[in-house]
């Protein structure tokens, strides 16, 4: 009995021995093939240098590259990632989504007759996207007068016409540009067109003016009340310009907001452009004027000037904008935008702040931030039909490439499609 036990022990122990063998032989497979790949070199060429061990810092541990034998490498095409810089602008019908998601009632209007509830769910759509009060009186009584006259049938031809009433609304008026260094009180009225004589500048547009005169240094203000985004902007303009063959030079004209010197900095390294800053708290002017110069010296085409969040209702601190205008168009200094950034978020708000700084420091054209994040998208129409203002650039998200130039048929397809 005790031979037979004994026998039985012998071969339990020879079982568990091979199990043993069996299960470290598959771990070591399991592991070879875990191990992270890459791509045989092609015959003929020489492979690649294995990466170095990167040095470890002090209360970290050191980082690894895994070695793994050419033989156990299996051939896997390279991929490589697409680059940030290749990236295509975004479009506004992809970032539209809560101003598209107000006016989605209204594409039910089409194939429908028109009736009462159609007025009303056209001008709660108009109002809800922050279109403005007397922008809809304009647009609702077009509509009904053309109803009325037949020449309007049904949902479907109402929307059509609603489609072409906010492109005219969204057109650029034919007057002159107020940056000029005559100053505004010298120019005609927005609405007047004068003769092509009477100064040297072209009509206002959406393009960004630039003024390739040799000796003239371009001057961009860019103003704003604090929070709109107007230092962010001023950075990825200059990535923009720099992409575009011009060479560019920032202005820290924000001495009052802290770290704002910082993060225009920050921008600058991106954008591969110089930065002149000033004291904390020091004069805006002095520093935009210092750049100006800095910029003529050095071959600089474009100073990007990036000014304080003015508070528009304080009158010492618009003087303090109107001599900063004043000084960057020094020779050889041409001011040939002044950029008002908004954000869209604040709807009709935005407006006062447009008249008060147009009447300090003749904003040629308006930024608006913040495009994708609102439902109040009907500002740009506001702003267009109530200061003649064009709307330049939009900002329809956090990335480098989110801020694109204003299409007003984009814009308006993106709605009512």
């Amino acid at each position: 009995m005790i031979a037979l036990w004994i026998a039985l022990g012998a071969v339990a122990f020879v079982v568990l021995l091979a199990g043993s063998v069996r299960y470290a032989a598959t771990g070591l497979r399991g592991r070879r093939r875990a191990a992270p790949t890459a791509t045989r070199p092609a015959p003929g060429r020489t492979p690649p240098a294995r990466p170095t061990r990167p040095p470890g810092r002090a209360g970290q541990p050191d980082v690894l590259e895994a070695q793994v034998p050419e033989a156990h490498v299996p051939e896997v095409p390279l991929v490589l990632e697409p680059s940030v810089e290749a990236l295509a602008p975004p479009s506004l019908r992809d970032r539209l989504g809560r101003t598209r998601g107000v006016f989605a009632g209204l594409r039910s209007l089409r194939g429908r007759g028109v009736d009462p509830e159609t007025w009303d769910d056209l001008e709660e759509t108009l109002l809800r996207a922050d279109v403005g009060v007397s922008t809809v009186e304009v647009l609702l009584g077009d509509l009904r007068r053309r109803v009325a006259s037949r020449e309007i049938a049904d949902g479907s031809e109402l929307l059509d016409a609603l489609r072409a009433d906010l492109l005219d609304l969204l057109e650029v008026e034919q007057r002159w540009d107020a940056a000029t260094p005559a100053g505004p009180a010298e120019l005609p009225a927005p609405q007047v067109a004068p003769h092509p004589g009477d100064h040297d500048q072209e009509p206002v547009g959406r393009e960004l003016r630039f003024d390739g005169e040799d000796g003239v240094v371009n001057v961009w203000l860019f103003v704003g009340v604090n929070g709109v985004g107007k230092t962010t902007t001023v950075g990825k303009v200059a990535r923009q310009q720099a992409s575009a063959g011009h060479s560019v030079l920032l202005a820290a004209g924000d001495t009052f907001r802290a770290a704002a010197g910082e993060q225009l900095e920050t921008w600058a390294g991106r954008a591969g452009a110089d930065i002149v800053r000033g004291a904390e708290g020091g004069d805006p002017s002095a520093v935009v004027f210092d750049a100006v110069q800095r910029a003529a010296a050095r071959g600089n085409s474009l100073v990007l000037a990036d000014t304080a969040g003015r508070l528009h209702t304080k009158v010492n601190l618009v003087e303090e904008l109107k001599k900063i205008r004043r000084v960057a168009d020094r020779a050889p200094g041409r001011v040939t935008e002044v950029l008002l950034v908004l954000d869209a978020t604040t709807g009709q708000n935005g407006l006062t702040q447009a008249r008060q700084f147009t009447d300090a420091v003749a904003v040629t054209g308006v930024v608006l931030t913040k495009l994708d994040g609102t439902a109040k998208g009907g500002i740009v129409v506001a702003i267009q039909r109530d200061l003649g203002l064009p709307v330049k650039l939009v900002g329809v998200g956090e990335g480098i490439e989110d801020l694109v130039p204003f299409d007003p048929a984009d814009f308006v397809g993106a709605l009512l499609a």
